[in-house]
């Protein structure tokens, strides 16, 4: 059944990092042989204090760390076996982190975030312990849109605003990144988002199905499934994410506070498999055989011919137009992807400030000082030599030319024409 999930409320980024140093503990377990590593794992106070865990994934491209993370052994090395747990929406991955069925997960970055807050159900310590990756997900209008000569932003802006009958467009999760892309993309067209159109969440796998029979006219979703729309007819890609914002934090590796209190360890070595799994996507020669794996149908379950072209940054969005993008889809980057900024969970508040998610002001860095464990993340990425920024805050230009860098955060959110008191007024 296609129905909307009613439970979701060269790399210029290697500069300004300076290698880790400091190792600690058992810190060149890399280079250690195999026996020996084990019985440092056994005996040390560095050993993981849970062994088996089980990692949720939703079925998009970018759940390529946690796949390959386990059936690489980059896991093994360290000490623990993930086994990797396909989720068929954003709620239930929400759900099983809150439940311990999860001890982890690959997560949307507001939905980690929208938890810590209370938003929409009940509020619980969160952590992120890393960015998994960055850019490449996607905006797709419907077929039927394209037809009536409605194929960019302001052709769309024009539509809305001539038609008394609103379109209908869906994200992902009501807190997570494709809503906050969608909303901001819509805005930067001077479209309203909470006023100007209808709204609705559906999962990822079940976008093309809606788009195709015309129960939504747009979505923000994650790959493969905007190619896969192209592909099968269903719509075209009007904006990429990374055209949103150059280089933004896409999923995190997300977990409870809880757990990482109980199991400071395993955490650890989880963020270490990872940054070394990550690092192996992102070397050029590996990328075919990773769209390979996961294409699989335990893990994405689509067809190669959707996930390999944008996974390699080549781009085709259904009008005739294709490119190789200049922001493609990352994972490592020499570890620019995976530090866990201050300044990137600051703008997630931002945003759900500024679309009334949050009625009253947050303390931004408190909170995300508490959410993103920079403290951990050093630790693990020191153990494998993995580049640490200079500064936990980073600046960055989006799409309507406002400059965000983590300073003034209430000023920020605040500042926009598009905002939830202005549809309400």
């Amino acid at each position: 059944m296609n129905e909307i999930d009613p439970s979701a409320p060269a790399d210029p980024a290697r500069r300004g990092f300076v290698c880790g140093s400091g190792l600690i503990a058992a810190g060149s377990l890399g280079i250690v042989p195999p026996a020996v590593r084990a019985s440092v794992w056994a005996e040390g106070t560095d050993a993981p204090e849970k062994t088996d865990l089980k990692i949720g994934f939703i079925p998009l491209t970018d759940c390529a760390s946690i796949v390959i993370a386990a059936t690489e052994g980059f896991d093994r090395k360290f000490g623990i076996k993930i086994t990797p747990v396909k989720r068929a929406s954003w709620a239930s991955v929400r759900d099983g982190l809150l439940n311990a069925q999860l001890d982890a997960a690959h997560a949307l970055y507001g939905l980690v975030y929208g938890v810590q807050m209370g938003i929409g159900g009940l509020q619980s310590d969160m952590a992120v312990l890393m960015t998994l990756n960055r850019n490449g997900q996607g905006i797709t209008l419907s077929n039927r849109m394209r037809e009536s000569g409605t194929t960019d932003g302001p052709t769309l802006a024009a539509r809305i605003a001539r038609d008394h009958e609103p379109l209908t467009f869906a994200q992902t999760f009501p807190t997570g990144t494709h809503a906050m892309w969608l909303y901001y993309w819509l805005a930067a067209q001077g479209v309203h988002p909470l006023r100007d159109v209808n709204l609705s969440t559906v999962p990822p796998v079940r976008m093309v199905d809606n788009l195709l029979t015309g129960r939504i006219d747009g979505c923000c979703v994650g790959e493969p499934w905007n190619a896969r729309a192209v592909q099968s007819g269903a719509g075209f890609t009007v904006a990429t994410s990374q055209a949103v914002w150059p280089d933004h934090p896409e999923k995190v590796l997300g977990t409870t506070a809880e757990f990482i209190e109980r199991y400071p360890n395993t955490a650890r070595a989880l963020v270490m498999a990872l940054l070394e799994a990550s690092r192996y996507i992102d070397m050029v020669g590996n990328r075919s055989k990773v769209a390979r794996v996961i294409a699989a149908g335990e893990y994405v379950g689509t067809d190669l011919s959707a996930i390999e072209p944008r996974f390699l940054g080549h781009y085709d969005d259904g009008l005739g137009h294709s490119w190789i993008d200049s922001h493609p889809m990352q994972f490592h980057a020499d570890g620019a992807v995976n530090f866990p900024y201050l300044s990137d969970g600051m703008w997630f508040l931002t945003q759900q400030r500024r679309w009334g998610l949050l009625r009253h002001e947050p303390d931004y860095r408190g909170i995300a000082e508490r959410v993103n464990r920079v403290d951990l993340y050093r630790e693990a990425a020191q153990q494998v030599k993995v580049p640490m920024p200079s500064d936990p805050m980073r600046s960055s230009t989006l799409i309507d030319g406002v400059v965000w860098d983590g300073r003034e955060p209430a000023r920020y959110a605040a500042g926009f024409a598009h905002r939830y008191e202005q549809a309400t007024a």
